[in-house]
């Protein structure tokens, strides 16, 4: 009986666009296409210290212990690839899409399982022709490795995982011909947003210009000068504590907003602990009434950590 364990490891999942209309247009041509291109992406694999863990019709599953390597791999492939394409008609090129995962996965003697390949096989469906999507845990480890830009998608929806995905597609180069995620999957949201973006606005001011920008530094000059202007009117009473109060909030939903790795429902409830403590603190008078609120606030997030890793370790 093979060992089964599990594992922290990075996976490359690719397959073939539009397959089908290719073999019903020559099947045996489209099958030697096949394998040339699939020989040269395993000689890549392996050249990265990459190993092919599984083939099935025109896709292809293999596992990297460097994230790095990976990314380079796909790079490689893609380029090489593009390059065997320009030799070809335009309804005749095989052009592949890549996905990129790191993630904990289920290891039973050669083959990979889990979530972990679940997620790399989505991002690799969502991935244009000859274009690579990778997932945040990915981008995390490469964004100042590897010369190359990305793109935000934000979440992708993935079966047993709350909130989807935040996932970047792959810019390869500025002179690369082949279409961006965007203008290929999102062509007419990218064209509204265009747009939207395009159409003259006010410049937001203040501290809401602070939150929608992320600059939290404004936020504390803001802040202190509060204080500031509290002390130089003193007249006994600290009352600048509630505006910081309001912006301490407001700098906390920001922050909860622009972090895709925290669950928003959870980091909203210890938000909401927090502020109420912060109130019962600054307004004691001998009673600690927050314990019941906060009581309440611990058993829903509870209750929603436990629902969200069940529905991680399902399927």
């Amino acid at each position: 009986m093979s060992e089964t364990r599990r594992k922290l490891t990075t996976i490359f999942s690719a397959d073939v666009q539009d397959y089908t209309r290719l073999m019903r247009a020559d099947e045996e041509g489209t099958l030697a296409t096949l394998k040339r291109h699939r020989d040269a992406m395993g000689r890549l694999i392996e050249a990265h210290e990459g190993r092919v863990v599984n083939t099935w019709g025109d896709g292809l599953i293999a596992e990297f212990p460097s994230v790095v390597e990976a990314l380079r791999t796909a790079i490689d492939v893609q380029n090489e690839l593009a390059g065997c394409n320009e030799k070809c008609a335009a309804d005749e090129q095989m052009l592949f899409r890549i996905g990129i995962n790191l993630g904990d996965v289920i290891a039973e003697g050669d083959d990979l399982y889990g979530d972990g390949v679940n997620v790399a096989a989505r991002l690799q469906a969502s991935a244009p022709a000859g274009g690579i999507v990778i997932s945040n845990t990915v981008y995390d480890q490469v964004r100042n490795k590897v010369a190359v830009g990305f793109d935000f998608l934000g979440p992708l929806e993935v079966k047993n995982i709350d909130g989807g995905v935040p996932s970047y597609a792959v810019r390869i180069g500025a002179d690369d011909p082949r279409p961006t995620f965007a203008a290929e999957t999102f062509g007419r949201r990218a064209e509204a947003a265009a747009a939207e973006a395009a159409k003259p606005r006010p410049e937001p001011v203040g501290v809401i210009a602070a939150i929608r920008s992320g600059s939290l530094p404004v936020l504390y000059i803001v802040a202190a000068g509060l204080v500031a202007l509290n002390l130089l009117t003193w007249n006994g009473t600290f009352w600048s504590v509630w505006p910081l109060l309001g912006l301490a909030i407001l700098a906390g939903l920001a922050w909860i907003k622009t972090n895709p790795w925290v669950d928003r429902s959870i980091g909203i409830l210890v938000l909401s602990g927090l502020v109420l403590l912060t109130i019962n603190l600054l307004t004691w008078r001998g009673v600690f009434w927050a314990v019941w609120p906060l009581l309440a606030f611990a058993v829903v997030g509870g209750i929603r950590w436990v629902t969200r890793q069940n529905r991680r370790l399902g399927s």
